[in-house]
């Protein structure tokens, strides 16, 4: 049994890891999710220019990605939306209606320069074998900026979760170019869908925030949204406010969409209702309005890592000039190295070297022939065997064509650029500065990094302010009826949204919502609308007699809280209620059963003599004597 115990446990923790660091949590260094990871590893090999079939590129990245084509499909259409690195051509379905892409065969996409500029580096990436074996991948990209923050992420993992939101390229390069100056900086959301967001609690990528629909009120009959808040659709939006609309918490005549390259839903308004006085109600009881909570949850260090945007454009500012240090380094090695290899040319050729080796029969003589001709240039020594042979593969047209005052200025063109290679390297950080401001001129340029999302505060909406109290409540004491139908006697103005407290006559209580019709029982003592700062001030007295003992018992308590539809009662099982009352302070009088020598035969009472308890609590006897009858003052 243990071992099956530690088998379980074994097996558990390593699918629980490989959910949490292989499927649904983002990675730090790059803000890609492995799947998303594959399918730009896959359009960066396939890459010639043109655009791919989806179809093909799925295909492609199935060498990759373990889980089948429909995981990859569906991500490479979210990952393409997100207008960051991947261009597309066709129908990638629609952000603001939901609709869905067309299928793979008939859409197609490439990667951008973008993607290449912040994730291709071959020489700088770390590669590991794929599922199989077969394949080499990325285990991360060498990322220069803080991807994870501009395309945001969401996924649910084994006891953890992420909601990542998303922010505005050009503002999240300047945060990190601020971080590099020993500047401060401010980073909050802006979504594809535009809308409005208040940020109030919005505690640097945790915490909350409020998101609205854009709305036009030019027109007082009706309302026009331009704009959605995030996490909604045209559909899912127009489906709140129906709903809304059949509870009667908006009043409105129709509602199209018209929605095409820009959202426009129009919603014309009931007969005597205006614009201005609709807004709140369309904040308070439909979607457009939306608290969304959120949890900056990441992979770092292999290790799912709670952040700060702080945090991260602060690890991204250390990576980027880390990064392009190594870039700047690759490169003058590369340049020294083509140095050394035009300087052994030159010497090789201008010096007819190569006729050394006319007289060598054997492979191992003719290396062993070069390796003594350079001998009179110690400054190049030593010869390696594959510069050696790279000397034996110059073409003879080369030997007889070589341009000695050529090769000297590509060597000093070199030079000039090793030297501002050495200039960068000795200030990095400057470097890593000027990168980004390229970087930020060159969106501007192309004019794709405007803010979508207005920033702002939004007043806080009271629903009672929002809501009518124009329904009558009617209530028939002898059939029991209670409802908004009916010819039946007014008990209360209320709301759709309240709800309603009632005690019967059997002295038990319950909370439900404002009902059609519904039968509670005749004579019910009390009917109202159950308001917590109404309800919690209500002193109940309960006159009750339990089963089998014939004196008069009281309980006075007060309601505090309840669950709707939960039914409650103030007094034990099998006692019969005498009289219920919701006076703060009354008399009474106890009248008691004649028996011969009963000198006292009723007692008058205040009902403030008796303590107000919990409703849990049970009440207390009167007197031990047996009553006859209980008169209320």
């Amino acid at each position: 049994m243990a071992t099956v115990d530690v088998l379980f446990d074994k097996n558990f923790l390593e699918y629980a890891s490989y959910v949490i660091r292989d499927r649904a949590i983002p990675e730090l260094e790059d803000g890609l999710k492995p799947v998303q990871r594959r399918i730009l590893h896959s359009l960066f090999e396939m890459d010639d220019g043109k655009f791919h079939k989806v179809a093909n590129v799925i295909g492609h990245c199935m060498c990759y990605h373990p889980h089948g084509d429909s995981s990859i499909g569906q991500s490479l259409v979210v990952l393409a939306n997100k207008d960051l690195f991947i261009d597309k051509q066709g129908n990638f379905g629609n952000i603001f209606t939901g609709d869905e892409a067309s299928a793979p065969r008939y859409i197609e996409c490439r990667v951008n320069a973008f993607a290449k500029t912040i994730f291709y580096k071959p020489h700088l990436t770390v590669m590991i074998d794929s599922y199989d074996g077969r394949n080499k991948e990325p285990m991360v990209f060498p990322a220069k900026i803080p991807t994870v923050l501009l395309m945001g992420a969401e996924g649910i993992a084994v006891g953890m979760s992420t909601k990542i939101l998303p922010h505005n390229i050009i503002e999240t390069l300047e945060a990190e170019k601020n971080c590099l100056e020993g500047k401060s900086f401010k980073l909050f959301p802006d979504f594809p869908t535009g809308g409005l967001v208040d940020a109030s609690d919005y505690r640097d990528g945790n915490g909350r925030i409020l998101v609205r629909a854009k709305l036009d009120t030019s027109d007082s009959k009706k309302i026009i949204i331009r704009e959605l808040p995030f996490g909604s659709t045209t559909e899912s939006l127009i489906n709140s406010i129906e709903a809304a609309s059949k509870a009667g918490k908006i009043k409105i005549q129709s509602i199209s969409d018209f929605t095409a390259e820009h959202v426009e839903i129009e919603i014309k308004l009931a007969r005597g209702i205006y614009a201005q006085e609709t807004i709140d109600s369309l904040f308070a009881w439909t979607d457009c309005e939306q608290s969304i909570s959120v949890n900056l949850l990441v992979i770092k260090d292999h290790l799912p890592t709670v952040l700060t945007i702080s945090e991260i454009i602060h690890y991204h500012a250390v990576q980027l000039v880390r990064l392009l240090t190594q870039e700047l380094e690759y490169e003058k090695k590369s340049l020294l190295d083509k140095i050394r290899t035009l300087n052994i040319e030159k010497i090789f050729i201008e010096n007819r070297l190569y006729t050394m080796v006319e007289s060598a029969k054997t492979p191992a003589a003719i290396i062993k022939a070069i390796q003594n001709a350079f001998v009179s240039f110690p400054h190049i020594l030593p010869i390696t065997g594959e510069e050696i042979e790279k000397l034996l593969k110059i073409p003879i047209r080369r030997l007889s064509l070589f341009d000695s005052v050529q090769a000297h200025k590509t060597m000093n063109a070199i030079n000039k650029r090793i030297k501002e290679l050495n200039s960068y390297l000795n200030n990095s950080t400057e470097y890593a500065i000027t990168f980004l401001n390229n970087l930020i001129e060159q969106i501007k340029k192309e004019g794709w990094g405007n803010r979508k999302t207005i920033i702002g505060q939004f007043n806080k909406i009271a629903i009672k302010e929002v809501v009518k109290r124009d329904i009558n409540l009617k209530y028939d004491r002898e059939t029991g009826y209670l409802g908004t139908i009916g010819d039946s006697t007014v008990v209360a103005t209320v709301s759709q949204c309240d709800k309603i407290f009632i005690v019967r006559n059997n002295a038990s209580y319950i909370v439900i919502d404002v009902p059609e019709k519904v039968f509670i029982g005749p004579h019910a003592w009390y009917i109202g609308v159950a308001e917590k700062e109404i309800i919690t001030k209500i002193v109940w007295t309960i006159f009750y007699k339990e089963k089998e003992v014939n004196n008069i018992c009281i309980k006075r308590c007060t309601v505090e809280s309840w669950i709707t539809n939960h039914e409650y009662t103030f007094v034990p099982e099998d006692a019969t209620v005498v009289h219920i009352d919701n006076r703060l302070q009354f008399n009474f009088t106890v009248y008691y059963t004649s028996k011969p020598q009963r000198k006292i035969v009723k007692e008058t009472f205040n009902s403030d003599h008796f303590m107000v308890k919990n409703v849990k609590n049970k009440g207390v006897c009167i007197s031990k004597k047996e009553y006859h009858r209980i008169k209320i003052e």
